[in-house]
C-alpha cells in the first residue's frame, strides 16, 4: 500500500528488503529521510525501519513498473537508487540464455524503465544512482566468464551514461556505483565488506554527486573506475 508524504527529502530504493538495499534504507531513515522501499517481498527488518514499503513489485515486469509510477503518491523524489539485481554464473559450457535474458531484464532494462516511468517525480537537484559492479567494466575484465552478469552490468553502465547526458539540462545528476565485494546473499556470504559499511560508503558517493560529476563510475570507496 502506498501512502502520501510531503517531506523535504525522499529516497526511493529498489531491492530494499535485504542486503545492501536494506542497509541503504536503514542509513537513510537514521538521518531522517523519508524512504520508499520497493521490493518483490517485504521483510520484517525493512518494515521495522519506518520506511514506506511497496512490496509485490518485480522491477522486470513492465506492467508492475508502470502501475507503481501511476500509484506512488509522492510529489518529488530526491534520490532514486536502483539496487535490485540478480546474479547467475554462466560459462561457455553452461550458456543458459534464459538466465542471461533475466539478468539483462532485471539489471539493465528495469532501471532504465523505472527511471523513465518516475521521471515526472524527478526535478532539478534530484539524483539517480545505479548500483552496478566493476564486473560491468570492459577495461577491468581480465577473468572472463559470468556472461549474463557482465553483459547486464555493462548495459546498465551505458544506460546510466546516456541518462546523465539526457538529464543534465533538467538538473538531474546520475552515477553508477560499485559497492565492493559485499557479504550478501548474492555472493553467498563471501566478500570483504559487510552490507552496512558498503551502504554507508555508497551514500557518501551519492551525497557528493553533483552535475559536475554526473556520468561517472565510482567505487564506493571513492575510487574512479574505468568503463
Amino acid at each position: 500500500m502506498l501512502l502520501c508524504a510531503d517531506v523535504m527529502t525522499t529516497a526511493v530504493v529498489t531491492g530494499a528488503n535485504r542486503g545492501i538495499g536494506l542497509e541503504l534504507c536503514r542509513h537513510l531513515r537514521a538521518r531522517g529521510d523519508e524512504v520508499i522501499g520497493i521490493c518483490r517481498r517485504g521483510s520484517p527488518d525493512l518494515e521495522g525501519l519506518g520506511a514506506r514499503v511497496v512490496s509485490g513489485v518485480d522491477v522486470a515486469d513492465a506492467g508492475a513498473v508502470d502501475e507503481l509510477a501511476r500509484t506512488i503518491d509522492v510529489k518529488r523524489i530526491d534520490v532514486l537508487v536502483h539496487n535490485a539485481g540478480v546474479l547467475t554464473r554462466e560459462t561457455l559450457e553452461d550458456l543458459d540464455l534464459d538466465r542471461i535474458r533475466r539478468q539483462l531484464e532485471v539489471n539493465a532494462l528495469a532501471p532504465l524503465h523505472l527511471t523513465a516511468a518516475l521521471l515526472p517525480k524527478l526535478e532539478r537537484g534530484s539524483k539517480i544512482a545505479m548500483v552496478t559492479s566493476r564486473m560491468g567494466s570492459i577495461a577491468d575484465n581480465t577473468s572472463g566468464s559470468r556472461y549474463g552478469y557482465r553483459m547486464s552490468k555493462a548495459a546498465l553502465n551505458m544506460a546510466a551514461k546516456s541518462l546523465s547526458v539526457d538529464l543534465r539540462a533538467r538538473g538531474i545528476a546520475v552515477t553508477v556505483l560499485h559497492p565492493g565485494f559485499v557479504q550478501t546473499g548474492m555472493t553467498a556470504g563471501q566478500g570483504d565488506t559487510d552490507p552496512r559499511t558498503a551502504a554507508a560508503r555508497l551514500l557518501d558517493r551519492i551525497d557528493a554527486l553533483t552535475l559536475e560529476t554526473s556520468g561517472t563510475f565510482w567505487h564506493a570507496n571513492g575510487e574512479v573506475l574505468p568503463w
